[in-house]
């Protein structure tokens, strides 16, 4: 998960639903509420951390640090240096998780083939849309967190590309340069609130609508195919940054179709199917590894 959101327009939730955990994910963030709060006030701190699957938790998010300090200059190098080879592994990684997810839903009817159309339209459209104007106002940078950590967890949706569209992912990212707190409360404040409000909104429509869920998620994931399109060329905006290196920010994207005859588009090709493979090997061990703690 750490991985998938350093790439732009990969989300962490698609890897979460394509190992099995997306699920639990949800619930043990929906536990952390006013219980859990009284247990910790309580100093009953053993069950909060029952409470609130404190060990999955704990496991998920030192992987996702650990995975972000270990692979984001290697990551960062790679879209520099070699951005249409990557993002082609990633697209194969995306292309056959979509066939795994799709999986999971039990009954393919009219309803979650409409939520299936559903989520690829509304994907496809974050990706056309235009980027709007800067607001540094307290409700808007509010609503940018809440908006912003809801598409972290959806999959299929990148929570930096939301702020791009939304406009403000140049000043939050200058706010975090600076520690511009007046930017940095308002928008935490948001993505707190936003990650609890969702996390239970998420689990109440799992619960009552779990193929329809699904089948928009994979609508979503199918959507974010436009963004991770290997073939095309960024439209690039020049952000000045106060004591420190201009900053280049995608606004958007001109797509293309792939030049069969260069050499290039081969190897890309060739990456395509790694990524495909390894969804395939991550999805088998995941798939294994749940059979093994149910026999267990």
């Amino acid at each position: 998960m750490g991985a998938a959101n350093v790439i732009p327009g990969v989300s962490g939730g698609t890897i979460a639903l394509i190992t099995g955990i997306y699920e639990r994910l949800i619930n043990a963030i929906k536990s952390v509420d006013h219980k859990a709060l009284k247990l910790v006030l309580q100093m009953r701190f053993a069950d909060f951390w029952r409470a609130v699957d404190g060990t999955f938790l704990a496991s998920l998010f030192a992987g996702i640090a650990v995975s972000i300090v270990s692979l984001a200059k290697l990551l960062e190098f790679l879209l520099e240096h070699y951005e249409t080879h990557t993002m082609a592994f990633f697209f194969g990684l995306i292309l056959l998780s979509i066939v795994f997810v799709g999986k999971t839903v039990e009954k393919w009817n009219a309803s979650t083939l409409f939520m299936l159309a559903l989520g690829t339209v509304v994907a496809i459209s974050v990706a056309l849309l235009a980027p709007a104007s800067q607001d540094s106002s307290f409700f808007y940078v509010f609503l940018c967190g809440i908006v912003a950590i809801c598409s972290m967890i959806l999959p299929g949706l990148s929570g930096s590309f939301i702020l791009i569209i939304m406009g403000n992912y140049s000043l939050i990212l200058a706010a975090i340069g600076k520690a511009d707190f007046a930017i940095l409360i308002p928008l935490g404040l948001g993505c707190a609130f936003g990650l609890i409000a969702f996390s239970h909104l998420l689990a109440w429509i799992f619960k009552h609508f779990r193929d329809q869920t699904i089948a928009l998620m994979t609508g979503f994931i199918l959507g974010s195919l436009a963004i991770i399109w290997p073939w095309k060329t960024a439209n690039i905006e020049i952000i000045a940054r106060q004591n420190k290196p201009d900053k280049e920010l995608v606004t958007g994207y001109d797509w293309a179709l792939p030049t069969i005859s260069d050499g290039a588009t081969w190897q890309a090709l060739l990456l395509v199917a790694v990524g495909a493979l390894t969804i395939w090997g991550i999805e088998k061990f995941a798939g294994g590894h749940s059979k093994n703690a149910v026999s267990g």
